[in-house]
């Protein structure tokens, strides 16, 4: 297990700070933030490239805060692979097992399991610059597993990479977990990545963890306003919640009112997945609570889903098939209805807005 206590660390005028993290043994574990949230420096100070000015690390149940980078036993792949590129393949995979004088047997046979178990025996001989972006990556992971890590650091590795080499990288790192057993630490903007891969997730923001959690945890019930807008949720509400019966009644600025199962009281902000909202031409007869009136303001193609946004006292976003949307005949302008479940609204205290910025993930 990877514990990390207290963990501050200042380059420059940025700093990571207080940072406490446990990663389990064989997790895969993915953390999330914005660009300059401070992700890289964190996993650089868990491989040792840099020293931290407070907290320590601890992997298997022993303090390495001040060891060596080769003496961790801690794997690290970058985005851009940082391959030698006058060395072929195989030496690329060697370098490690060399430095640390691994016997040329054993050398030639971890050489040999690796690149069987990702598929590039046939690459050892070629140089990094004839190969593809997934054929580069698949490199750089076996110059890492070579070594067979502990813990393996992916910071952004698929990055570079189109959307058909991403998905079939992300069935070769799940493969390459649970054969080899490896605990994954995995730096990602893409959300795919999240819910093909992760056992658990952390939302980093100006060099702090924010939240941790299992991905549908952390999805459904955002910590904060930032996470809710990292994350995507389509419909954040702000407004003030009251006491009726045994739901709340949230009021928003404008006076619109829907319940929620929330026992907060006072300035909230509310998080609804669009997915969770029905849109219809007449009043849905459902047992859902929340059935508001509104006027169509945009029809948005997305994918094979459709985002119709409402304005119902406040905007509100559906996510719709393309079929639902055909037979319901909407336009924009025309009167609908969006109905919505007490139980499916998330309510978070209200903070005040701050001025940050939100990379697109």
């Amino acid at each position: 297990m990877l514990r990390i206590d207290s963990l501050t660390i200042t380059l420059g005028e940025f700093s990571v700070r207080d940072v406490s993290l446990e990663v389990k043994p064989n997790e895969y574990f993915i953390i999330l933030g914005p660009t300059g949230a401070g992700k890289t420096v964190l996993l650089e100070t868990i491989a040792g490239i840099h020293t931290p000015d407070s907290g320590k690390v601890f992997l298997g149940g022993k303090e390495i805060t001040g060891t060596e980078p080769r003496s961790r036993n801690i794997g690290m792949v970058y985005q851009d692979y940082m391959l030698i590129p006058h060395q072929t393949v195989n030496n690329n995979i060697s370098f490690g097992l060399r430095q640390r004088n691994i016997p040329l047997y054993e050398q030639n046979t971890r050489i040999r399991d690796i690149c069987t178990l990702l598929e590039i025996q046939h690459l050892t001989e070629r140089y990094p610059g004839t190969l593809s972006g997934g054929e580069q990556q698949r490199v750089a992971l076996a110059r890492a597993l070579v070594l067979r890590p502990s813990i393996l650091l992916l910071d952004e590795p698929m990055s570079a990479l189109d959307g058909r080499t991403r998905e079939r990288m992300r069935t070769e790192l799940s493969h390459i977990r649970h054969l080899t057993g490896t605990t994954i630490i995995h730096i990602t903007h893409h959300f795919e990545d999240v819910f093909a891969l992760a056992d658990r997730i952390a939302i980093m923001r100006e060099g702090r963890i924010v939240q941790v959690g299992e991905p549908s945890e952390v999805f459904l019930h955002p910590s904060d306003t930032f996470v809710a807008e990292f994350l995507g949720i389509g419909n954040i509400i702000r407004g003030h919640s009251s006491r009726s019966g045994n739901l709340a009644r949230i009021r928003t600025p404008v006076g619109q009112e829907f319940f929620v199962a929330s026992d907060l009281i006072g300035e909230v902000v509310a998080t609804l997945h669009p997915e969770d909202v029905i849109v219809s031409r007449e009043p849905f007869a459902s047992s859902a609570r929340n059935c508001l009136k509104g006027t169509v303001l945009e029809i948005i193609p997305f994918g094979s889903t459709v985002r119709v946004i409402l304005d119902v006292g406040f905007p509100i976003m559906a996510l719709l098939t393309r079929e639902s949307c055909r037979d319901l005949h909407l336009e924009q302008g025309e009167e609908a209805y969006a109905t919505f479940k007490a139980s499916a609204v998330h309510v978070i205290p209200a903070t005040p807005r701050k001025e940050y910025e939100v990379a697109s993930p």
